[in-house]
């Protein structure tokens, strides 16, 4: 061990409280803020030729801001990358979304199919209220009828299909 590595322990010393406190108001991290001090201190022994005198703390710190916002950068990008992945793992892989679509599709071929064997009265009102959403009063406006008309008419075809469909119908 010679003069220099003694004199840059002592600065490690002198200075440690101050870098911590520097890369941790970045990190707000403890155990990375630890981690990312070591680091500094390490690029500051590495980049000690390149000090040109103008203020050895100001010199530091600028060195530790930076390498903690380095960090918090990689962070965020690492965080991204996990989301990216979660979200990629959440919807499959392509085969899987090509056959969950082909499922979709034959279940929707299914639905047509049974609500074109539904008596004509009731095919309006059911395709209305859970195809394409209309409330009872948009119903009975548009079919010139009593919002009562339609409530009975959507019961009628609940208890038509309750009658004369089987759930394994749809699958």
């Amino acid at each position: 061990m010679d003069g220099s590595d003694h004199a840059f322990r002592l600065l490690v010393e002198k200075y440690r409280n101050d870098v911590f406190r520097t890369v941790f108001a970045v990190l707000r991290d403890q155990k990375e803020a630890e981690d990312a001090a070591q680091e500094v201190f390490m690029k500051i022994y590495s980049s000690l030729s390149q000090y040109e005198n103008q203020g050895f703390k100001t010199w530091m710190t600028r060195i530790a801001v930076n390498h903690a916002i380095d960090m918090k950068r990689k962070q965020a990008r690492r965080k991204e990358e996990v989301m990216e992945a979660l979200e990629q793992q959440a919807l499959g892989t392509p085969k899987d979304s090509v056959e969950k679509e082909l499922i979709v599709n034959e279940r929707r071929r299914l639905v047509r199919n049974k609500l074109d064997e539904l008596p004509e009265n009731y095919r309006d009102v059911i395709y209305g209220f859970y195809i394409a959403e209309k409330s009872y009063q948009q119903m009975a406006e548009e079919q010139n009828v009593q919002v009562k008309t339609i409530e009975t008419k959507l019961y009628r075809a609940r208890v038509w299909m309750k009658k004369n469909w089987k759930e394994g119908d749809f699958s």
